[in-house]
């Protein structure tokens, strides 16, 4: 079974009018003129789903700085989810300073969104770690069962267009500030993930995980066994679609030497154990995968 956690998807409207959406969204403007940027509706993730055999993925739009723009993107990604209920897991995206976005995601909750994310702190102007910017957010996903998961990098190695100043010490003070939220952190956290092995961060971590998305930009297969090793039920396999996709992954994988049962855990079952810890939701996790 392979479950993908991170994915993207774009509603037509904003393909159509990226020029014009890009003079008012600087983040927006930067990551999608990158030369690895690719678009994909909903219809090209299924297609590419099939081909690659995903039997789901958690699915979400662009974080704009704009509400609207994000509740064009929630609309999009909800209305794929009711029409592929076996496949998409839905999440959505909120600036979380903008008068109703804690509305949005009331709203976005209760047509079945699990989860608020992929957020970009540095690219829609928040901290994580400064719980005065954060502790509304935070606490209205721990009352609704949803669970948070944002943009993260590591801090050292080459640039690229978004990679942000939001490492290991702002994604970490986030946990220290908001131990009853569950949080993914994409691109492994920036190595977040090692510091579980250490006893004190371990206790600080415990509401932490990370997923594996853009891997073959940033690390070689070697660093699976230490992750895997290090927080073996943490870890959650994303591609970060269209960007990237499940052929991009798989040598890598292999070459790491994973071991069925590790490899089988990174690719689904952690990813579907995350989900089933969540609660009460709105999504059937029992059938279609094998």
């Amino acid at each position: 079974m392979i479950l993908d956690f991170h994915v993207h998807i774009y509603p037509p409207e904003v393909i159509r009018d990226a020029r014009r959406i890009a003079e008012r969204e600087d983040y927006f403007a930067l990551l999608s003129s990158s030369k690895v940027h690719r678009w994909a509706t909903v219809e090209d993730l299924i297609e590419a789903m099939d081909r690659d055999g995903v039997d789901r993925a958690v699915v979400f739009g662009f974080a704009f700085k704009d509400l609207g723009l994000c509740r064009l993107c929630n609309d999009y990604v909800l209305e794929a989810a009711r029409a592929h209920p076996d496949r998409i897991v839905p999440m959505a995206v909120v600036p979380p300073f903008a008068k109703g976005a804690l509305q949005e995601v009331e709203r976005a909750r209760s047509l079945g969104a699990v989860g608020v994310g992929e957020l970009f702190p540095e690219g829609q102007g928040f901290d994580i770690d400064d719980v005065r910017q954060t502790w509304r957010l935070a606490g209205l996903c721990h009352e609704l069962g949803m669970f948070l998961m944002f943009h993260c990098a590591e801090p050292v190695g080459h640039r690229y267009p978004g990679k942000g100043t939001v490492g290991v010490k702002e994604a970490a003070g986030f946990c220290e500030n908001h131990p009853e939220v569950k949080v993914v952190f994409s691109h492994f956290g920036g190595g977040l993930f090692l510091y579980e092995s250490m006893e004190e961060m371990r206790l600080i971590l415990s509401n932490a995980y990370y997923d594996t998305a853009a891997m073959p930009f940033l690390y070689d297969h070697s660093m699976l066994k230490a992750a895997m090793a290090v927080a073996p039920h943490k870890m959650l396999f994303g591609t970060d679609f269209p960007i990237l996709d499940v052929s991009r992954y798989v040598s890598r994988f292999d070459r790491a030497g994973l071991g069925a049962e590790t490899a089988g855990a990174l690719l689904g079952l952690n990813g579907e154990g995350f989900l089933n810890s969540l609660g009460e939701w709105a999504w059937p996790m029992g059938g279609g995968c094998g």
